[in-house]
């Protein structure tokens, strides 16, 4: 049975899957950088910059295997 005054639009407000991977984002690491750096990416200079990592780190590891498999 339904929850009485339940949320009518769901499908407005559900959770939408950000990334492209097959397996869950569920590691945690940290980096270091600059103090400006971070300064930006709080003031909002990036948006979705914790993608933008993933992304970037993933380009590189592709191609330190496919350079380690030749």
């Amino acid at each position: 049975m339904a929850r009485p005054g339940g949320n009518p639009d769901l499908k407005k407000y559900h959770f939408e899957k950000k990334y492209d991977w097959d397996e869950p984002c569920s590691e945690r690491m940290q980096i270091r950088l600059p103090p400006s750096m971070k300064e930006a990416i709080k003031e909002g200079k990036i948006k979705d910059w914790q993608e933008v990592c993933r992304k970037a780190i993933a380009a590189e590891l592709e191609k330190a295997l496919s350079q380690s498999a030749s």
